[in-house]
């Protein structure tokens, strides 16, 4: 019997339909293996969260704490002293579109990485500097982007390298502090966030800061400043 025009249009339909969903899913799972995330501390993580979500291939930032011992801590506790947490921010990114080292070479060039004391205005352990990385791999890409930022500036790098530790979320109050339009009372009076952030950044003199150790490798500051 002959085979009917139709239902070989349908079989081949069907099959196509098959075979693009197959390379969908494929491609989607390909993906979700370059879904990364990295976990540094650079101060006020206000600061990191508006930096790094600004980058290419970065998905999601969240402000929060880690490399403590003390469990679920919260914002008071942390910068109160004592729990062993730093100011921290989770930065999920695409690793196809911005590699570990890249990722890094950007984070190096937004602190002050010669000041063990804390970062800017802020001062004390919960606001120090420090790279948390979750393998060897990620050690090595590590060291050799802080070898790199040593040549750069001939000086010693003091922003450690430390294993992966838990983070926690900061209150939902932090995130995405930098662009919230809620009232906050501040020394000037009733601020928005945002602009109650600006304030603070501007005060705490970070970005002249990084911009007087990189000079032209500095990586934000230039956008804050002008």
């Amino acid at each position: 019997m002959p085979r009917s025009p139709i239902r070989e249009s349908i079989k081949v339909f069907t099959l196509s339909m098959a075979i693009l969903a197959g390379l969908a899913l494929s491609g989607t799972r390909a993906h979700a293996e370059d879904i990364r995330t990295a976990v540094l501390a650079g101060g006020c993580f206000w600061c990191v969260e508006s930096d790094f979500e600004r980058v290419d291939g970065v998905i999601e930032v969240v402000s929060g704490f880690a490399g403590g011992s003390v469990p679920n801590p919260d914002y008071r506790d942390v910068v109160r002293g004592g729990t062993g947490h730093l100011e921290v921010a989770e930065i999920t990114y695409d690793a196809d579109v911005l590699p570990y080292a890249g990722l890094l070479r950007l984070f190096l060039r937004s602190i002050d990485p010669l000041d063990a004391g804390g970062q800017f205005c802020d001062r004390g352990e919960s606001y120090t500097t420090a790279i948390f990385v979750a393998d060897d791999r990620e050690r090595d890409i590590a060291r050799g982007a802080i070898m790199e930022a040593e040549a750069s500036l001939d000086q010693s790098i003091v922003t450690p390298i430390r294993d992966a530790a838990p983070f926690y979320a900061a209150e939902a109050y932090h995130q995405d502090y930098y662009r919230s339009n809620d009232l906050v009372i501040t020394r000037f009076g009733p601020r928005r966030k945002s602009v109650a952030y600006d304030l603070y950044r501007q005060a705490c003199g970070r970005d002249q800061r990084v911009l007087d150790i990189w000079g032209s490798e500095a990586a934000f500051a230039a956008d804050h400043l002008n």
